[in-house]
């Protein structure tokens, strides 16, 4: 696109010492919301190569900050003064379709939320959640034949079974699975619908029409739910309390069900797939886990096998890094303020750009190479800040059910891995559609196949 000229977006206070953050507007309207969707890393290289660290554009008709590096991130994510809100700056994007869910709460009600949601996380919840989540992969896993196969739509429908049983506790129903993930679907690409207006048909009013239809399933669950309990996190959300005997209200159960489903089904989609795109680019990587999940002595899973299948965390972590399900996380500052020392407006929103910073060749040497061995504890060293790596964010609004999705991500993947191999033709590069969040366009295909005999 042709370049603007550079412009301040405001003027730093007299005598601050701070420096304007200098950027250009971009296209009328879109701004630079194409190049962000078709290469995120390479847009903000660019950027960062004409304004530096932290720079300004135009996107769907609102100026948008980007903040480069782990120490913005740092200072955003971490947020110590609390000058930057999440929930407006998610509201931005999915707002309206995931209202008040608790990554759109700030501040004191985000922590009382926070409380009561805990109780839904624990180690002993995990502990009863995995062995659902280990029934639901050996089925799903068993049920996938030999041949060509397109992964992504494979991965979307486990986890939405997945969700079903563990979250939800319902027996999976084909056309209802069916209908909620159509919604979901909608819900979240309506985040960066062009049109952000109700106009019949468009992904806009789209979204619309599947928040209201996810709030009427969820809200004629709650009375059961209630009543009858459940070790599903839905039931442990309809009755969780504070310490102070604070719980959740109905319509504060459902605002959370819709958004944690979203976080758990998406963000676990995308992991998997990931992982699965590199362990078919790099056999001897899928091969190495393999060995490891054979070498399990039991056929059952627990924390304790997953914590010890230390390859597959490693290649976790790396497909994290390569591919971070959220690749931007948005702040509005909520009065002045100042990051790697530029003028930060009250009102300014602000974007943590997680997929360039996780490919910075100054803390990523050789970013683009799959290297999960930059992860194990001998090369600890390499990782030279806290926020290099930040796939589940960081500060009060650090992922909630980051400990829940290592656990289901790694169990799908054990079973995968003893029961099946899977490859790509030689030379295959996947393309992702970046227009929600981050997914190959093809689907991934693959060929599956039963795994060699162990020796």
């Amino acid at each position: 696109m042709a370049r603007s000229a550079p412009t301040l977006l405001a003027p730093a206070p007299a005598g601050s010492g701070l420096a304007p953050v200098m950027g250009d507007p971009g296209l009328p309207y879109l701004g630079y919301a194409l190049d962000t969707i078709r290469d995120p890393a390479a847009h903000f290289r660019r950027r960062r190569d004409r304004y530096g660290p932290v720079s300004w554009g135009n996107f769907l008709g609102r100026p948008i900050i980007s903040v480069q590096g782990p120490e913005a991130a740092q200072t955003v994510l971490g947020n110590p003064e609390k000058a930057f809100a999440s929930g407006p700056g998610w509201h931005f994007f999915i707002g309206p379709f995931f209202e008040r869910g608790i990554m759109l709460l700030d501040f004191e009600e985000h922590l009382r939320h926070r409380r009561i949601m805990q109780q839904a996380f624990t180690r002993e919840r995990l502990t009863a959640y995995l062995e659902r989540i280990d029934d639901s992969a050996l089925r799903s896993v068993d049920s996938w034949r030999p041949g060509r196969a397109r992964l992504l739509p494979l991965f979307r429908r486990l986890t939405l079974d997945m969700a079903m049983d563990v979250f939800l506790g319902l027996e999976p129903d084909r056309a209802r699975l069916r209908r909620v993930e159509r919604a979901f679907m909608d819900a979240v690409s309506a985040g960066l619908a062009f049109v952000r207006f109700p106009v019949p048909g468009l992904r806009w009013s789209r979204g619309l029409k599947a928040r209201r239809e996810l709030t009427d399933f969820f809200t004629g669950h709650i009375p059961a739910k209630r009543a009858q309990g459940g070790d599903d996190l839905f039931a442990v959300l309809c009755r969780a309390r504070s310490e102070d005997g604070e719980r959740f209200s109905d319509t504060d159960v459902v605002n959370h069900m819709i958004f944690v489903l979203m976080a758990a089904h998406d963000t676990s989609t995308i992991a998997l797939t990931t992982m699965a795109y590199y362990l078919a680019r790099h056999p001897e990587w899928q091969e190495r886990c393999r060995a490891a999940s054979r070498a399990v002595p039991t056929d059952r899973v627990d924390i304790a096998v997953l914590d010890s299948l230390t390859d597959l965390d490693l290649v976790l972590k790396e497909s994290l890094r390569l591919c971070p399900p959220v690749p931007l996380l948005p702040r509005v500052a909520v009065r002045d303020t100042s990051v790697l020392g530029h003028h930060i407006p009250a009102g300014a929103l602000v974007a943590v750009t997680t997929y360039s910073n996780h490919r910075l060749p100054e803390h990523w040497p050789d970013p683009e190479r799959f290297d999960p061995e930059r992860f194990a504890p001998e090369r600890r060293g390499e990782i030279t800040h806290p926020y290099a790596w930040s796939p589940f964010g960081g500060g009060v609004h650090k992922c909630i059910g980051l400990h829940f999705a290592n656990l289901q991500v790694k169990a799908v993947m054990h079973r995968l891995l003893r029961s099946r191999s899977w490859s790509v033709p030689e030379g295959y590069t996947w393309e992702l559609d970046m227009s929600t969040l981050p997914v190959p366009k093809d689907g991934l295909p693959v060929t599956l196949a039963p795994p060699d005999p162990a020796p």
